[in-house]
This record gives structure tokens, sequence and C-alpha cells, in this order.
């Protein structure tokens, strides 16, 4: 039982960072349908600025995320105005683009700091463990799935109830009638860019505590499974991106608890999520919710 119970916890701290990655993957697919091939890359900005933050600059864990999601906020913005913007009726030219500054920015990062994962401050109120039910399970685990769920209701809230959210979900139908109306659409656009940055930067620095050490490919390594979890939960849903992530991050550690040592089953976790997400779209092609929020 208690072996059931830490796997759960530990499936679910890994979902809640795949969700944080997800998440801004999804509005800025779903809602703009921009294929951003380097929001992984921004994952890995945010994970070396709180690192930096955290030693060099002496800063508190709290701090350092903070400063970490703003210097990854700050470069998705800065990708959308100078790289994006001008190419949003060149789809082709996106990908391209996108997939450049994702192998552009960690081979900067690693000119600087080397190709070495670094390891992360720890602070001591979050690397203890708590007793639940018999298992002893990492105090970091819940500090994810707390930081997803607040994701969750804050990406919600924005989409339902602001009068941005509004606009995007209308621009994203119609951009011209709502140009036409007066309303800059690309304000709008620009704003989904920096919550997606913000969502991943946020991710790459409680990735750094969920894992222990930041190194300049986990962003790429992550970019992949927040890409099935996307298509798992359907193009532009958020819901559908966070109960996809549940279902990918559990289903990955009882099967990697499962693979047999010796019998070639070593990345039977990464094998099991690639058959969920095949058995999903057999049934469901446009994922659990395929329509936004």
């Amino acid at each position: 039982m208690s072996t059931v119970v830490l796997l759960a916890c530990t499936g679910l701290g890994l979902g809640a960072l795949y969700f944080l990655v997800a998440s801004g993957l999804s509005l800025v697919f779903g809602l703009m349908d921009v294929l951003n091939f380097a929001h992984g890359a921004l994952l890995s900005v945010g994970a070396y600025a709180a690192w930096w933050a955290a030693t060099d600059g002496h800063l508190g864990f709290w701090l350092a995320v903070a400063f970490g999601t703003v210097v990854g906020t700050a470069a998705s913005v800065l990708l959308e105005l100078v790289l994006i913007r001008p190419l949003y009726a060149r789809p082709r030219d996106q990908i391209l683009a996108t997939v450049g500054v994702g192998l552009a920015l960690p081979a900067l990062l690693m000119g600087i700091w080397g190709s070495d994962a670094r390891p992360f401050p720890q602070p001591a109120a979050l690397s203890g463990t708590v007793d639940l039910l018999g298992a002893t399970v990492p105090v970091n685990r819940f500090v994810l799935v707390a930081a997803a769920l607040a994701v969750l209701l804050l990406l919600r809230l924005f989409l339902a109830r602001t009068r941005y959210g509004l606009i995007v979900r209308a621009g994203v139908e119609d951009r011209a009638m709502v140009t036409a109306l007066g309303i800059d659409v690309r304000r709008a656009f620009t704003l989904v860019f920096a919550i997606g940055g913000a969502a991943a930067s946020l991710g790459g620095a409680l990735a750094g505590l969920y894992f222990g050490s930041v190194n300049p490919s986990q962003g790429t390594g992550l970019l992949v499974f927040a890409f099935v979890v996307v298509v798992m939960g359907g193009t532009g849903s958020v819901t559908g991106a966070a109960v996809a992530s549940v279902g990918v991050g559990l289903v990955q550690q009882f099967a990697n608890y499962a693979a047999v040592p010796g019998l070639g089953a070593a990345g039977l976790g990464d094998l099991s999520v690639v058959v969920l997400l095949a058995v999903l779209l057999l049934v469901k092609p446009r994922g659990l919710t395929g329509r936004l929020a």
C-alpha cells in the first residue's frame, strides 16, 4: 500500500510539472495556432534564471522562483514581438524559426554554464518528507501539485472572466471582425504568449526542485511530454491538458516501477505513454475535450 501511495504522489508531482509546461503550450497552440517549438527552451531559461538567482544572486528560494518566472516571461514576450508576430500568416516559417530558437537557447546556456547538470538549491522546508498512509513522500511533490492547481484556476478565470480572455477567444474565431471593432488583437496575443512563457518558466524553476538539478536540455525533454499532453487533452483545452497530465504522470511512474531490470524494459514508462496516446486518439481523435477551456 505504501508503495502505491508513493508512486501515486510522485506521478501526480510529475503530472503537475507536465501541466505547467503544457498549459502555456496549449494556450499558444490552441488559441493562436502557433506551434511553438521554442517553448521548452523558455522552460530552460526560467530554470537557469532561478538557479542563478538562488546561487550567485543569493536570493531565497521563492524569490529565485519569482525571478526565473519573470525572466522566462520576458523572453517569451520578446520572442513573440521579434520573431512570431511578423510570421503569423506564415506557419511554416513559424515552425522553422521556433525550432531554431529551441536549439539556440539551450546551446547558449551550455556555452555559458557548460553541459553538466547544476545542483539546484533545496530549501530546508521543502527538502523533507511527510508520512502519508504509511508512505514517506517528498514535500516538493505537493508543492508542484499546488502550483499546477493554482495555474489551472488562474488560466480558467482569465479565459472566462477577463476582458482580454474574451478578446483572445473572439480573435481566434474571427480576427478581422474583432480588429474592425477597434480592438487591438495583437496586444491580446502578446499577453497569451506572456502567460504561456510564465507557466513554462515557473515549471522550469520548479523542475529544479523536483529533479534536484538543472541542465540545458531539461526543457527539450519535458517539451516532448508536453506535446503529448496537449494532443491528449485536446488542443486549446486547459482542463483537458490538466487531466491528460495526471494520466501521463501516473502511467509513467507505475510503468517504470513495473519495469524489470535486465529484460529490456527500462523505457517501459515512456513506451506506456506512447501506447496511451495511440489508444486515446483511436477512441477520441480530438483528444479528451477538443475544445477551449
